[in-house]
């Protein structure tokens, strides 16, 4: 899982945070917010593992939201181990690092959004594969 950021048309700065599955490279969530905070991150998590169940590890990197209280406790809650990726070794996650760079080419760089819900629809169909 990473976060991307872009700006909508009145360059208002939103994010947009991505849950891949690093074993069939599914894009199980793509969320946009003008924030998108840590007990936001919980709650999308909460809700990917009731739709199908508990990964058994987590790759992310170092990030603020990442390294909290509030998301180590809830993974160590859940059962699921945290893989943080090295400080300037996106490789590391790769998977996500090749997703976003396809999101940002064919959505975020090719449409002016007006507000973060024409973007969360646009990424609604993308997660479905329409």
């Amino acid at each position: 899982m990473d976060f991307m950021s872009d700006v909508l048309t009145d360059v208002i700065k939103v994010r947009v945070f991505n849950v891949i599955d690093d074993c069939n490279r599914e894009a199980l969530a793509i969320e946009a917010g003008l924030s998108y905070p840590v007990r936001a991150v919980v709650d999308t998590l909460e809700r990917l593992k009731e739709e199908i169940g508990t990964p058994k590890y987590i790759r992310c990197d170092n990030g603020p939201e990442f390294i909290s209280k509030t998301f180590m406790n809830w993974c160590q809650k859940s059962f699921i181990e945290i893989k943080y990726t090295q400080p300037r070794k996106p490789m590391q996650n790769g998977y996500i690092e090749r997703f976003n760079r396809f999101f940002r080419e064919d959505i975020l760089d090719v449409y002016y959004f007006n507000d973060k819900y024409q973007l969360q629809k646009i990424s609604d169909n993308l997660e479905r594969g329409l």
